[in-house]
Formats: C-alpha cells, sequence, structure tokens
C-alpha cells in the first residue's frame, strides 16, 4: 500500500539517549518530524516510526486494532533499548496515550515520559456505540487539522475508521487501570483550547499522577506540535530529558 508522501517514518541515529515519539490516531508522523528533528539536531538518536493503518488509507486502517499500533511502537522501543543507554518515550494525542502504556508495561526502563494532547479517556459519546456502529457504518467525519496557526495543515484522514476506532476504548481502559504504575518522570503539554480531546485525559493523570508536571499552551489547538506553541514543546521537552538523563547531553 502506497505511503503518502510526507507520512514517512523518520529516525536519526545520534548519542547515548534515545526519545521514541508516536504520532496521534488517523495523523502521521508528519505532525511530530518538526520535533523529532529539533531533538535530533541536539544529539539524541530519534525513531518516529509509523503506525499500521495510518498514511495510506482510512480503508487500510479500518483492518488495524490498538495492538498493532502498540507493537510497532514496542518494537521501535525495543530497537532504541538496543542501542541507546536509556530511552524517553512521547507523544501526541493517542501516541500519549501509547506513550504511558510503554512506561507501564516497561516501568523504570522507560527514563521519561513527554504527551502532548493526551487521549486516555472515552468522551466521545458515539464512540461507545462503535462496537455495534462497526458493523452497519465504516467510517465517520474525522477530527484531523485542529490548528490554530493559519497556513499549516496536518496531514491525516479526512474520516475516522469505525471499527478501528472501536478498539480505543480496550486501550483506555487498559491504561487508566495502571496508570498509578508511571513512578518515571512526567511532562503534559495541554492545550487550553483543545476541539479534539476533552479535559478529562489531563484531569485523570492530574489526579493519579502527583508527579507530573503539565504545562497550559494558552496559543495552540489539539496538535500543538505543529502549532503555535511548538517552540516551547521542543525547547521544554529538550529541557526534561537534560534534567532526567543519566548521561549528559551535549550544551548547544
Amino acid at each position: 500500500m502506497p505511503v503518502m508522501p510526507g507520512a514517512e517514518p523518520y529516525a536519526h541515529e545520534g548519542g547515548e539517549i534515545g526519545v521514541l515519539l508516536c504520532h496521534g490516531f488517523t495523523g502521521t508522523p508528519q505532525s511530530l518530524r518538526p520535533w523529532a528533528r529539533y531533538l535530533a539536531g541536539h544529539g539524541l538518536s530519534v525513531s518516529l516510526p509509523r503506525l499500521p493503518g495510518h498514511g495510506t488509507t482510512w480503508q487500510e486502517m479500518n483492518r488495524t486494532r490498538w495492538e498493532d499500533w502498540y507493537a510497532e511502537l514496542e518494537n521501535a522501543y525495543q530497537d532504541l533499548r538496543g542501542r541507546c543507554a536509556e530511552v524517553f518515550v512521547a507523544g501526541l494525542s493517542l501516541g500519549g496515550c501509547l506513550a504511558l502504556r510503554l512506561a507501564e508495561v516497561h516501568g523504570a526502563a522507560v527514563a521519561g515520559v513527554i504527551v502532548v494532547n493526551p487521549s486516555i479517556a472515552n468522551d466521545v459519546p458515539l464512540l461507545r456505540l462503535a462496537p455495534v456502529l462497526k458493523w452497519f457504518v465504516r467510517s465517520v467525519p474525522g477530527v484531523a487539522g485542529d490548528v490554530k496557526k493559519p497556513g499549516v495543515a496536518e496531514l491525516a484522514y479526512p474520516r475516522t475508521p469505525v471499527s478501528a476506532a472501536a478498539s480505543l476504548p480496550r486501550l483506555w481502559s487498559l491504561v487508566q487501570a495502571d496508570l498509578d504504575r508511571v513512578t518515571q518522570p512526567v511532562l503534559v503539554y495541554h492545550s487550553a483550547d483543545d476541539h479534539v480531546v476533552k479535559p478529562t485525559s489531563v484531569a485523570m493523570i492530574r489526579q493519579v499522577l502527583s508527579h507530573a508536571v503539565i504545562e497550559e499552551l494558552t496559543d495552540s489547538y489539539h496538535v500543538a506540535t505543529l502549532d503555535n506553541d511548538a517552540d516551547r514543546i521542543f525547547a521544554g521537552s529538550l529541557d526534561f530529558i537534560r534534567t532526567h538523563a543519566s548521561v549528559p547531553l551535549q550544551r548547544d
């Protein structure tokens, strides 16, 4: 299946500290590529995979489930662990959820977590009907492109594949159930004006993970990594990694 131009994965061989980045539901690596390149430019080893079913067609994505997306991220994590002293995980939206799941599963082997507008709760009433709806409707209007900055577009599907979406509640339940296992340092960026993910997810993180640092973004919508606050996210995540890495990073 051909991959949309711009949706290709990104990887960079850098120093001893690795960062695994994960894009969101129906999105592509394009939404995180500037972030990945920024971290690579500061000497980190970076991996930004393309999740199965993403970046091709929404029809293909309908043949995938959350287990497929997590397996791809797990493989990328193991690859980084094999060549880096330690690995941080980060993600946008659903990618943030998957990053938290990696931290739950691998414990101290994950050095820290950075999430942007993470989605870990079912705050869309229609999704409760998805397990039944998928037998009658193949797709619904998409949620992509929630960017405030003029002239910036997110490369993502215009339709949401219902069968794929129907697998999300199970993932959210698992992440919620094990959230207290995330004892690593956590940095959360949360857009005050987000038209895709409601405040429920960040409120849950705030309640369970008292050690998490939560920073509000005031000039970005959901896809904040492509928006007006992107530079703040990039610089802040680098500072976070420098603070918590056991191996010193180079200074600019």
